[in-house]
């Protein structure tokens, strides 16, 4: 009698972090071969997957944080052939009944990979959508700080001696910022030098950040215009909002299933509130790509103010008896549609 050597498939899932990556093997039934520890290096990498190697042949990883301390090992994983899925964080339920630790979290991720609960693609990681990412991560950050010295400018102007007030109160930001970047207090005692030499460094540094917005602008034109120029020409899509609806769409074919996923990705996809009592009713959808979804609201913003056919559809709802947030929620969702249809094809 020959006796034939049975070959299991392995699911492996991933419980990643800082330092260290915690893994774990199933087999086909589910049942847990094994886990360990991997440091978060390349050669921690190639050490995890030829571990899951080692217990038969791998259908598919379950990582959670693929676009943060996933992010490397998901693409080791995908140049070594192994299917990737992205895992969101575990299952509430299972954490109340089987408590929270990394190795728990772990056989978590394998058995959401296992069952298909956990399908969704990871991003790639590798071409112009992570390119424009890396670039609106400090884009952002500079915008923001930007605004709170603005803000701190104008608090200043308020509480300053009446002279400095009456000279500073009511100016634009470009003039404040100028005037104020300009200055030459001479030094002296008291409040007056004071306030001015500090509206001053402050007003400087408003201008070092908006020169900085201007290089991330002119660093981040020509990889939107060659990567997405079907999505950059939609009415109301600037360069800013072009990048963070193609960050959140990704670039992998397939991430993106439809334009209902693509509209619950961004968040404006209606969610059923209906009961025993009630049928039909819909919630607001707080959920999703909030980043994706200002991008949104920045389209209609502009469109309600400079396009013509939206205008129309907006004074039909408001006769309606719509008001303006609930005009606004409709408007987003066939945005959503319209920029599905022009989204870069890798994100298909």
């Amino acid at each position: 009698m020959t006796i034939v050597e049975e070959t299991r498939a392995v699911t492996g899932g991933v419980d990643t972090h800082a330092d260290v990556h915690v893994a774990a093997a199933l087999d086909e039934l589910g049942a847990l071969l094994g886990t360990a520890e991997f440091a978060t290096t390349p050669d921690g990498y190639a050490a995890l997957l030829a571990w899951l190697d080692g217990f038969g042949p791998v259908t598919k990883i379950g990582i959670e944080g693929t676009g943060s301390y996933g992010a490397g090992l998901a693409r080791t994983a995908t140049a070594h052939g192994t299917t990737v899925v992205e895992v969101d964080c575990p299952n509430r339920q299972d954490r109340f009944r089987h408590g929270k630790s990394d190795t728990v979290d772990a056989v978590s991720a394998a058995r959401a990979a296992l069952s298909g609960h956990a399908a969704g693609l990871p991003k790639g990681g590798t071409g112009p959508v992570e390119a424009m990412r890396v670039i609106l991560v400090a884009k952002r950050s500079a915008r923001a700080e930007r605004v709170r010295t603005l803000n701190q400018m104008r608090h200043l102007v308020f509480a300053a001696p009446d002279d400095i007030r009456a000279r500073f109160y009511g100016l634009n930001v470009y003039n404040l910022t100028r005037q104020a970047a300009a200055m030459r207090p001479r030094p002296a005692d008291g409040v007056d030098y004071v306030t001015l030499y500090t509206l001053r460094e402050l007003g400087r540094r408003v201008r070092l950040l908006e020169a900085e917005i201007d290089r991330f602008d002119e660093l981040l034109q020509p990889i939107v215009a060659a990567h997405a120029p079907a999505l950059l020409n939609v009415f109301g899509c600037g360069l800013f909002i072009t990048a963070t609806l193609c960050v959140a769409a990704g670039d992998q074919p397939g991430r993106i299933r439809n334009e209902a996923a693509w509209a619950n990705l961004c968040g404006v996809a209606p969610i059923p509130a209906g009961s025993g009592k009630t049928n039909g009713r819909v919630r607001l959808n707080r959920g999703g790509n909030r980043q994706a979804n200002s991008a949104l609201y920045g389209i209609v913003l502009v469109r309600m103010g400079h396009h013509e056919p939206t205008k129309i559809y907006v004074e039909r709802r408001r006769a309606e008896g719509r008001n303006t947030l609930e005009i606004m929620r409709c408007l987003k969702r066939y945005v959503a549609r319209e920029t599905f249809k022009h989204l870069p094809r890798g994100a298909d």
